[in-house]
């Protein structure tokens, strides 16, 4: 893709409303220096320099989105609790509507905390409640989805497996999108089995994608293109979760995408240096539905996911981005492609 092409989805992309639905989180994170080994245990003594805080799991989706378009509505769970006042507070500062967040009293707040090290992450603690929300939660979260439905140019299904997404819950959210024919993907859980007919493309990582066909991972070869395990794992997805495509993110080897009665496409990885894969995957979902609202083709929204994820995995935290540094990373791309 040219950067006048990139440059188009983007003016575009400035005038969308998205919506993201499903598990919000709060994610901290604790940075340090490690001197020594601690006398009562084997583990490491973490000095504490500084900490910090960010919208976590689908908020991070709606954040990565914020740079791009015009607006992003969220709908997730909360508890009634400290960490839920944090997360809107920060979803707020960053222009993100939160309209769409029901807060669940019997559901504290999913918080996940990350002591980091030299930019190694030494442990995460999570503090949460698996299981189902409570049914007068989900049905006002239905509710505010129906009165957002026809403001949004598009919908991102986010599952971290919390409890927010149901079956039930998604073909509700999926009807409305159909019935206004709104473009809707999904980044799956495969602890939680659902059945995503009506979603438009679903992106699954290299692990999520064999545990969802039930096969298992012989492991990744050179080319993916030449991976017959991998491209029948997206062949059956496909099949059996009657989508219209799977984006399948490979890590280091890229990204691919096999659609119905298509030729399968790989875009190579874009990263040029790694320093946290924290919330790389909402990064992926993020710019590559934008993309698709935007009017690109599945290929071209690939391949502008697969470079906004090559810029964030170089950041320390669950990182976002800006127009700017996508423009960058995608001319550079263009001019390594030209000389390959």
């Amino acid at each position: 893709m040219n950067a006048s092409r990139f440059q188009q989805l983007l003016e575009k992309a400035a005038n969308l409303r998205l919506l993201v639905v499903g598990d919000v989180m709060l994610d901290e994170f604790v940075w340090g220096r490690v001197s020594r080994i601690s006398p009562e245990a084997p583990v490491p003594v973490v000095e504490v320099q500084g900490e910090s805080r960010y919208p976590g799991g689908a908020a991070n989706v709606a954040r990565n989105l914020r740079p791009f378009c015009s607006a992003v509505d969220l709908c997730g769970l909360t508890g009634a609790d400290p960490a839920a006042t944090a997360l809107i507070q920060l979803l707020e500062a960053e222009n993100i509507a939160t309209r769409g967040l029901v807060a669940d009293a019997g559901h504290p707040t999913t918080v996940k905390t990350r002591i980091v090290a030299r930019h190694q992450q030494v442990v995460r603690v999570d503090r949460e409640r698996r299981g189902p929300a409570a049914t007068a939660a989900k049905t006002a979260a239905r509710q505010r989805i129906a009165s957002l439905i026809h403001e949004v140019d598009g919908i991102i299904f986010e599952d971290y497996g919390k409890g927010l997404l149901d079956q039930d819950f998604v073909e509700f959210v999926s009807g409305l999108a159909r019935k206004d024919r709104k473009i809707v993907t999904a980044d799956p859980n495969p602890n939680n089995p659902l059945i995503w007919k009506g979603v438009s493309v679903l992106k699954p990582n290299r692990g999520e994608a064999f545990a969802m066909a039930g096969l298992p991972d012989p492991g990744a070869v050179e080319s993916p293109l030449e991976d017959e395990p991998l491209l029948e794992t997206a062949r059956r997805l496909i099949e059996a979760q009657g989508v219209g495509a799977v984006l399948i993110t490979l890590g280091e080897h890229g990204m691919l995408l096999v659609e119905r009665g298509a030729v399968p496409y790989h875009t190579p990885t874009r990263a040029r240096e790694v320093f946290d894969v924290s919330g790389a995957g909402d990064t992926a979902i993020a710019l590559f539905t934008l993309a698709l609202c935007a009017g690109a083709s599945l290929a071209e929204a690939a391949e502008v996911s697969n470079h906004a994820a090559g810029v964030v995995v170089g950041k320390l935290g669950t990182a976002t981005l800006s127009p700017a540094e996508l423009l960058a990373a995608m001319e550079r791309g263009a001019g390594s492609d030209s000389a390959n």
